[in-house]
């Protein structure tokens, strides 16, 4: 999902799934929360040039460089599963056979199979979401519809169980995400009912970013280690790593308790995966609505192997600007934080209400362009 000042017709998140999202429980936007903030601490390990690639929603690490996927990019060309280089430069592209509706997330199998998530649903209107199976070699993707038991669902996060199942992270609202997986196994060209399997409560943060309460509740990203023994969500703000001990990441997920590291200020942060040597968490953002001539980079974190109950921050490889805020340790009660934000809420009420309206005019012209 892209959180922008302005809505053009197939692009970016519409007015309305904004304002769903804060009266889903996300208190209230900063002033000046939707400007993209300072670089953060991430060490950057390369730059991707190619005018393609700029609203990207997904990332893995392979043993030759990187593979990237757009969100629900308008121009064909940027339809594409690309493969990048350790330089970050596009070695090879791979079309899909029709056309993808959003692609969010990306993960890749022990044997080098590249799963997509097409499961972005900004407005919640899907009948029908998918994942794209990706053979090592193959240059024609497959497509597995899904479908789930209760209602449609907008889900920026994908993770594969120990058995290669993927299971599916929704963006939530408020901190909390549901899972969700197969109940059968994958068949081309038919319909798999999902299953719920669980929720994630995120733990509460401080850490600045550019959607302020908005960008710290929700997940827009999530990786599974090389080994299977951890995986990790990410907001906006914040990465969040669980270990994983006998295989089952359902259980990791919704009784573990993970470790924090912030990821400041990232423009627009919807991607997340491990370096091939699981030692660092690789980050990289959309830049469609940066300054003209900025370009994606990915940035390196390390990645934390101790469990702790409060998070910390990352150690900086480069300097941390003034402006970056690091997280503070989560109260033992988060519905007391929750409490404490009720006085900011109604001193938000009046941004609320303007972004109601906005959103209504915003809307009629999506619909009067059409």
């Amino acid at each position: 999902m892209r959180v922008r000042g302005t809505v053009t017709r197939g692009r970016g998140v519409r007015a309305g799934s904004v304002v769903t999202a804060l009266l889903g429980g996300v208190v209230t936007l900063a002033p000046g929360a939707a400007l993209a903030g300072a670089p953060g601490a991430g060490a950057p390990v390369c730059q991707v040039r190619d005018e393609r690639l700029t609203e990207i929603s997904g990332m893995v690490a392979t043993d030759d460089g990187y593979v990237l996927v757009n969100d629900g990019a308008d121009d064909e060309s940027r339809r594409r599963i690309f493969f990048l280089d350790r330089r970050c430069a596009v070695v090879r592209t791979v079309a899909y056979p029709s056309r993808p509706r959003d692609t969010e997330d990306l993960a890749v199998a022990p044997d080098g199979t590249i799963w997509v998530a097409d499961t972005g649903d900004n407005d919640r209107t899907r009948e029908t979401v998918a994942v794209w199976r990706l053979a090592p070699g193959a240059d024609r993707p497959v497509l597995h519809r899904l479908a789930y038991p209760d209602r449609a669902h907008d889900a920026e996060g994908m993770l594969l169980d120990a058995t290669g199942r993927p299971v599916i992270v929704t963006k939530g609202g408020s901190g909390t995400a549901i899972l969700y997986a197969p109940t059968t196994a994958l068949r081309p060209g038919a319909t798999t009912p999902l299953a719920m399997l669980g929720q994630v409560k995120l733990p509460d943060s401080t850490t600045s970013n550019p959607y302020s309460f908005l960008g710290r509740g929700v997940v827009t990203g999530a990786a599974t280690a090389p080994d299977g023994r951890r995986v990790v969500l990410r907001s906006y703000a914040d990465a969040f790593e669980y270990d994983v001990p006998d295989g089952d990441v359902v259980a990791a997920l919704t009784t573990g308790t993970p470790r924090i590291t912030p990821l400041p200020d990232e423009p627009q942060g919807e991607s997340i995966t491990y370096s091939r040597d699981g030692r660092s968490l690789l980050t990289i953002s959309e830049t469609a609505d940066q300054p003209a001539g900025t370009r994606p980079a990915i940035l390196r974190y390390p990645a934390t192997t101790a469990t702790a109950t409060t998070s910390r921050p990352a150690e900086p490889t480069t300097p941390v600007p003034s402006t970056s805020t690091a997280t503070r340790p989560a109260p033992a009660d988060a519905s007391d934080a929750r409490d404490r934000m009720w006085p900011v809420a109604a001193a938000g009420g009046g941004t609320l209400l303007a972004l109601v309206g906005l959103a209504g005019v915003l809307a009629w012209r999506r619909s009067a362009r059409r």
